[in-house]
């Protein structure tokens, strides 16, 4: 679930796709961030960062994001390091992060999606400056931000962006709009996650994660259909109607089925 409202923490996560990768090889099931700070500072593992922004990154970016429901997360995410690739790992990231950044959840949807499906090949800093300033005009933030603040976080949303991988990388105002298309075994793991969620099978079709790739109701819908002939689900469709027959009973089932594929 996103935050109420429009944070500018964005860039404590910048950049540290690799440390969030030792991050979790350290973290054990019970650790909270505190102990995972200690645990960080005494592997020296980290000799780039410093131990304030290492204790930022944790705080702000690892904790709120991977250690939220019990470290829910943390734990899908060791579990299938080892056998996804990279993409696929990132997009679960990006899926966790998106979930507890509001504004970056909005950002794809509004700008990249936007700028995508209109044709366009770039977004720059600008674009993501005027979706900041109107953000902050119609009281998406906690307080009226600074123009610096504002500049700032334009720059953290095309960067998180571009970590992702929905953008092209490195230091540039204007990057290139790359594809990006959820990965089949991503599409899987995210619908029984929202399955196990508690949501029914038309709410796990609906859900606003897909949109975050670009999907509505109707392409998710398709997806599932082509995965169904692959024996990951049951889909019987009438009208408006669909039902899902769930072939694994566990969260644990699906990825040890994940993992053997």
């Amino acid at each position: 679930m996103t935050t109420t409202s429009y944070s500018s923490m964005l860039n404590a996560g910048i950049g540290m796709i690799d440390a969030t990768r030792t991050m979790l090889n350290l973290w054990q099931p019970g650790m909270s961030g505190v102990d995972l700070y200690k645990a960080a500072l005494e592997s020296g593992l980290f000799p780039n960062i410093t131990a304030r922004r290492l204790q930022n990154f944790i705080k702000e970016c690892f904790a709120p994001r991977y250690l939220v429901n019990k470290g829910g997360p943390s734990k899908i995410l060791k579990s299938i390091e080892s056998t996804f690739s990279s993409r696929e790992f990132n997009q679960l990231l990006f899926i966790y992060t998106c979930r507890e950044s509001r504004i970056l959840n909005d950002f794809v949807r509004d700008v990249y999606w936007g700028a995508y499906s209109s044709g366009r090949e770039t977004i720059s800093n600008e674009d993501a400056l005027l979706f900041v300033i109107r953000a902050n005009q119609d009281g998406k933030t906690v307080k009226p931000w600074s123009e610096i603040t504002l500049s700032k976080v334009a720059g953290y949303l095309t960067a998180s962006c571009a970590d992702f991988g929905l953008l092209e990388n490195g230091q540039r105002s204007i990057r290139k709009i790359l594809p990006f298309r959820i990965e089949s075994r991503l599409g899987i793991l995210l619908a029984y996650d929202l399955h196990f969620s508690g949501h029914g099978d038309n709410s796990v079709l609906s859900h606003t994660d897909w949109g975050l790739f670009g999907l509505d109701r109707s392409d998710v819908l398709n997806e599932m259909k082509q995965l169904a002939l692959k024996g990951w689900f049951i889909i019987q469709s009438a009208g408006d109607v669909t039902r899902i027959g769930w072939q694994y009973q566990s969260m644990e089932e699906v990825i040890d089925a994940l993992n053997k594929r």
